[in-house]
């Protein structure tokens, strides 16, 4: 017999100083990823790259219950105001180091070297886990269909977050 999936609770945040929600295929992207999944979005918002604007909002989901998973998009890069790893790390209980590492891995086989201009970062706060994806649509899909589709997913083996994410949260509304 096999195991069903647990669905997960998951927000999406888009950092963008030159998006809005209209705009943000990226998002939109992970939305629709994450629900094909069988996830649900418990909260989706789109701010500025701003270091305690991101903190504020990320702060609020990880102490939220409801919230099991935040996705953000953008800011992991070195131009202008890119500042997610800074405003995420300290935030984190503890950094999932293998998430950025595997994740410039595969993205160099899509984007060759450029790959090291990536910052993409993960880390586990209050039993919410944080996966901090770059902002292009590609990136979002690398991520999703080769790291986070798997490790989201309460069926795969040998190991997956889900058994982490739900000691000591809600699981069910």
């Amino acid at each position: 017999m096999s195991q069903e999936q647990i669905p997960l609770k998951i927000a999406v945040l888009t950092l963008s100083d030159t998006r809005t929600l209209e705009q943000d295929r990226s998002g939109d992207t992970l939305v629709q990823m994450l629900e094909a999944a069988g996830h649900t979005l418990v909260a989706r918002e789109l701010i500025p790259d701003d270091v305690y604007r991101m903190r504020a909002v990320v702060s609020g989901w990880i102490a939220d219950p409801e919230v099991q998973v935040v996705l953000t998009t953008g800011g992991t890069g070195y131009a202008g105001r890119d500042s997610t790893p800074e405003a995420m790390r300290p935030l984190f209980d503890t950094e999932i180091e293998g998430f950025g590492e595997l994740f410039r891995q595969l993205s160099h086989a899509e984007i060759g070297s450029s790959t090291v201009q990536s910052r993409a970062l993960a880390g586990l706060a209050n039993r919410t886990a944080i996966f901090c994806l770059p902002g292009s649509t590609g990136a979002c899909k690398t991520g999703w269909n080769n790291i986070l589709a798997e490790q989201l997913d309460s069926r795969h083996k040998p190991c997956n977050f889900v058994g982490i994410l739900l000691h000591g949260k809600q699981l069910h509304s």
